[in-house]
């Protein structure tokens, strides 16, 4: 009697899951990874490759050791602040070619955060740094001045705009200026000062309110001006340790808390709070990696809906550099968060804003460059090194053993792939004399006769007339512009197992891809 083939089908979603036991992982969990590495979850469905980087300039940004600051004011209009040659930091801007100095400040100060407002027309930045005054970036005129006008503000190491007003935190001291001013610290004029009683660790303005973390506690101001503000308390159980990871996401504030990346959500109630942990999901990649190091940086990437925290060791090579990616699904809540990992992005400082209707994203290391993330395909000539596994999964009972016979991939490449794809049978175990691991296949698309627009292969025209350059008398080996790549990969696969598990790898610089879906095709033996 000829054997009966079925299929079962994969729809690459979940993301990365690491506290699940392999065996539930593969049951409850299908299209979910166990690694999945320089991968996206999209919005679109499936995983994608991640996009590289390049420089946004060619010039180093002159002085020593890693670039203390960043931020983004227009596609072509960044700041940077370095350690000069005097010792002290010194800040700079650029436009993607030579980097112009704004000044030097007296000391040399710790990492520098900054935020971005308008409070009388024209945008302005302030800068803090831990040690020196507050600076402040005139984007107008490119003017930069220092905030001198109260010496308890010396020193301010968060700082943020909230009701008209800015704000310098100190310690465990918040102090605010006078409505519409960066720098007057009058009383008379309506400025002021808070006490929080711990070391603040973040601010972050969300839905009309200034949330002020520590390191064991959130608390939230409310109110217009001086006559009004009012501080309270969302918890005194759990806080923010790093304020460099604290960003609203979808809705959302992301931050790094002691017990791994939690959520700060609003909730129906009015007033409420939710307080997830939103790495739950991930909890053994999450803890690995939290433990690496203290020291670390995030940055959004609004048009994904995405969340990205870096882990910076200042001995370990880019090629190794780690970090975390959370792409939101739902308005709120860690229930609708995808998570992946990246792999050869080192990041010190980070900074993304819109400008019109382009996102630049931009980060920072020690080696005097300033990058532009989520574009290219390469990591500045590196290659991309991408790689999904599945969990094992027993697609019926994990006590039958099934013969494999074919794998269709289903994937979107938009130009040149060539991935190695391989499966693994009964959790890979060693010594085991009864199943066999089949080799890795190579799955690829050249472009053919379908050319992507901007590779090195496509031409135009049918007719190629050039130096050096052999002439193509037969249309069909020209280029074909408009034309479909292929979608649907049919691999045979041999081997026998009770469990199954996918692996898809690409290291390369060819353009990104999707892993949309994938469908497997066995027979079901006897129970042994």
């Amino acid at each position: 009697m000829a054997t009966q083939w079925q299929t079962f089908p994969i729809e690459f979603k979940g993301g990365l899951i690491s506290n699940l036991s392999l065996l539930q992982q593969g049951t409850n969990a299908v299209g979910s990874a166990t690694i999945l590495q320089n991968f996206e979850a999209t919005r679109e469905g499936g995983y994608s490759k991640i996009k590289g980087y390049n420089k946004y300039s060619d010039t180093v940004v002159a002085g020593s050791g890693p670039i203390l600051g960043l931020a983004v004011v227009e596609s072509d209009h960044v700041v940077v602040a370095r350690e000069n040659a005097s010792n002290v930091t010194e800040y700079y801007y650029g436009a993607g070619d030579a980097w112009t100095s704004l000044g030097a400040r007296p000391l040399l100060g710790n990492k520098v955060r900054n935020v971005i407002g308008n409070l009388d027309g024209t945008e302005k930045l302030i800068f803090v740094d831990g040690v020196n005054y507050p600076a402040i970036y005139n984007t107008s005129t490119n003017a930069f001045t220092a905030v001198t006008g109260l010496v308890d503000v010396l020193g301010a190491e968060h700082t943020e705009f909230f009701s008209d007003t800015a704000w310098y935190a100190k310690g465990n001291t918040l102090y605010f200026t006078a409505p519409f001013t960066l720098d007057d610290f009058s009383s008379a004029n309506g400025s002021g000062v808070f006490n929080i009683t711990e070391n603040i660790t973040g601010l972050v303005v969300f839905r009309n309110q200034l949330i002020i973390f520590t390191a064991n506690s959130i608390k939230r101001l409310t109110g217009t001006t001086s006559a009004d503000f009012t501080l309270s308390s969302i918890t005194d159980r759990i806080g923010c340790i790093n304020g460099d990871t604290i960003k609203e996401v979808g809705g959302d504030i992301m931050y790094l808390a002691p017990d791994g990346i939690r959520l700060l959500s609003a909730t129906d109630r009015i007033g409420d709070f939710a307080l997830d942990i939103a790495s739950d999901p991930i909890t053994k990649d999450a803890n690995t990696f939290l433990s690496s190091t203290s020291t670390f940086t995030s940055v959004l990437i609004r048009e994904k809906a995405q969340y990205r925290i870096f882990a910076y060791i200042p001995s370990e090579q880019n090629e190794v550099a780690k970090g975390l990616i959370a792409t939101k699904f739902i308005a709120q809540g860690a229930a609708g968060i995808s998570w992946s990992t990246t792999f050869g992005i080192k990041a010190y400082v980070a900074d993304s804003r819109y400008s019109g209707s382009e996102e630049t994203i931009v980060f920072a290391n020690a080696d005097g460059y300033v990058y532009v993330m989520d574009t290219g395909s390469s990591f500045d000539g590196s290659v991309i090194e991408a790689i999904y596994e599945s969990p094992y999964m027993p697609i019926t009972d994990p006590q039958m053993r099934k013969s494999f016979y074919k794998m269709t991939l289903y994937a979107e490449p938009k130009g040149d792939m060539d991935i190695a794809f391989n499966v693994k049978y009964d959790f890979d175990e060693s010594g085991s004399t009864t199943t066999i691991q089949p080799p890795s296949q190579d799955v690829s698309i050249t472009s053919g006769g379908v050319f992507a627009f901007g590779s090195s292969r496509s031409v135009f025209g049918n007719v190629i007339s050039a130096p050096n350059v052999p002439q193509v008398s037969d249309p069909g080996d020209a280029a074909r512009f408009g034309g479909n790549i292929s979608k649907v990969y049919p691999n045979n696969i041999i081997g026998s197992g009770k469990t199954i598990s996918i692996r898809v790898a690409d290291r390369s610089i060819n353009p990104t891809f999707t892993l949309d879906a994938a469908l497997l095709e066995y027979s079901q033996n006897d129970r042994q």
